[in-house]
């Protein structure tokens, strides 16, 4: 057994000291409850559990998700750990493929909450984890737990998210840190011991990938942020737990230098700080996005007025370049395109990033022209703020500048309920009336303590089951 102290806790046959309090750690992730939750807390976990689960469903028409989720069919398929069906579509996969199947339909639209200073996404992996695993053990799950169980997810994933930044010297995918997440709850629901759960957070640091998020920046694919991955190894990280794998230290928990990050944990709450998207791209080209929308309101300009545009932003916003996107992938990683496609149509949504939307020629041709300039004074400010200048010159030989501004739905500026109740709707369209709506009413409710197994049901279930 090991020795508890101040300094940490000593396995004498393995020769590790493991620095910090893990133990506070460990006891916030099988010990915390829904009593613990400040009430902005638990509205915080609503609201994200209802968001991701619309973007889960518009995630169903990108060519992404078709590919993962039969590779998922074919690769990862049911054995004698159990069985769990993946988010919308109902086949039956092993946990870890289903976590990775439904973290990369999330990731696949793009329009899934975030941290700015992780500059990535806890929620995408941690909703596909809670998921499989409770489908796997067949968990008897209430309200109150699914919320504390997503709280446990987002605050693991996003401190480990910016210890990793603070401490790696490349920009790291989400799916390096939230992997941790997974294996979190995993702990938790699996009711692993404290040693066990040591070593499962362990395995998933190790195994996570350590993919560069700026080359997919560069080079738009389907890897998109190693979601899917990031949740395939945190899942399977808490099962090897189980069976007695043991992990290298998590050094993003236990390091020394990472100490004062999770000493408040269970008093901060990080889930607070997320933002939300209005719209299916890249964070970093909102800003863009934005200050075009305001100032082409504020003259009441049109598409038609617009004969030229210049965007000053932050240097990873301008790498954001791809300016005649062939692909979902290159459009929602592209700052010009999708700025091109709200002068022109007016919005910006999943017709504007996939199909037809990607081929019109007016909104490819003013995306071409669009000038990106790098702005000292704006990337002092990165991470933490980002902001982005548009100037519109009119064919008329007018010319408008807008105000520093920031994307809609971070703390500072947030969306209203309404405004997620909207997107849910919106996204989630191809659910029909009735599911959409039960699914709004269900979340809405949430923290009675009433049985959650209607709302798995309805999130499992194949698109036209539940309807």
């Amino acid at each position: 057994m090991p020795r508890r102290g101040n300094v940490g806790i000593r396995f004498p046959s393995r020769g590790w000291v493991y620095q910090g309090d893990i133990m506070h750690v460990q006891n916030f992730i099988h010990d915390l409850s829904y009593a613990d939750l400040p009430a902005p807390v638990a509205a915080l976990a609503r609201r994200c559990l209802l968001d991701l689960i619309g973007v889960a469903a518009s995630g169903r028409r990108t060519d992404l998700a078709r590919i993962v989720t039969n590779h998922a069919a074919r690769q990862f398929g049911a054995g004698e750990g159990g069985s769990v069906r993946m988010i919308f579509d109902g086949r039956r996969v092993s946990p870890a493929g289903a976590a990775y199947a439904g973290a990369s339909l999330i990731d696949s639209f793009d329009a899934h909450d975030g941290h700015a200073l992780t500059k990535g996404h806890a929620g995408v992996a941690v909703l596909p984890a809670l998921l499989a695993f409770w489908e796997a053990e067949n968990l008897a799950l209430d309200d109150r737990e699914v919320l504390t169980s997503l709280v446990i997810g987002y605050e693991i994933a996003t401190r480990a998210g910016i210890a990793l930044h603070a401490s790696a010297c490349d920009y790291h995918t989400s799916g390096a840190w939230n992997a941790l997440a997974c294996a979190a709850l995993g702990a938790r629901l699996l009711k692993l011991s404290p040693a066990q759960t040591r070593e499962a957070l362990g395995t998933a640091e190790y195994h996570g990938p350590r993919s560069q998020m700026m080359r997919c920046i560069d080079h738009p694919t389907m890897l998109k942020d190693g979601s899917g991955w990031g949740a395939l190894a945190g899942v399977s990280a808490a099962y090897l737990a189980a069976d007695g794998f043991t992990g290298a230290p998590a050094l993003t928990l236990e390091a020394p230098q990472q100490q004062a990050l999770w000493a408040d944990l269970g008093s901060r709450w990080y889930i607070l700080e997320q933002y939300f998207k209005p719209y299916p791209v890249c964070r970093w080209a909102q800003p863009a996005v934005e200050a075009a929308r305001r100032l082409m309101a504020a003259h009441g300009l049109t598409g038609a007025d617009i004969a030229e545009v210049e965007v000053r932003s932050f240097a990873e916003a301008v790498r954001l370049a791809s300016a005649r996107p062939a692909t979902t992938e290159e459009a929602q990683y592209s700052l010009p395109f999708p700025l091109a496609a709200m002068i022109l149509r007016g919005r910006l949504g999943a017709d504007e990033i996939t199909g037809a939307g990607l081929t019109d020629d007016a909104v490819r041709n003013l995306s071409a022209s669009i000038r990106l300039v790098e702005d000292p004074a704006i990337c002092a400010r990165f991470p933490a703020e980002r902001f982005a200048v548009v100037s519109l010159g009119t064919r008329d030989g007018r010319h408008f500048t807008s105000e520093w501004t920031q994307a809609e739905g971070g703390p500072a500026n947030p969306l209203s309920d309404g405004d997620i109740s909207a997107k849910f709707q919106a996204l989630a369209g191809q659910l029909g009336a009735n599911r959409r709506q039960a699914i709004e009413t269900l979340v809405a409710g949430m923290g009675g303590g009433a049985p959650a197994a209607d709302l798995a049901e309805l999130v499992l279930a194949p698109v036209g089951a539940a309807e």
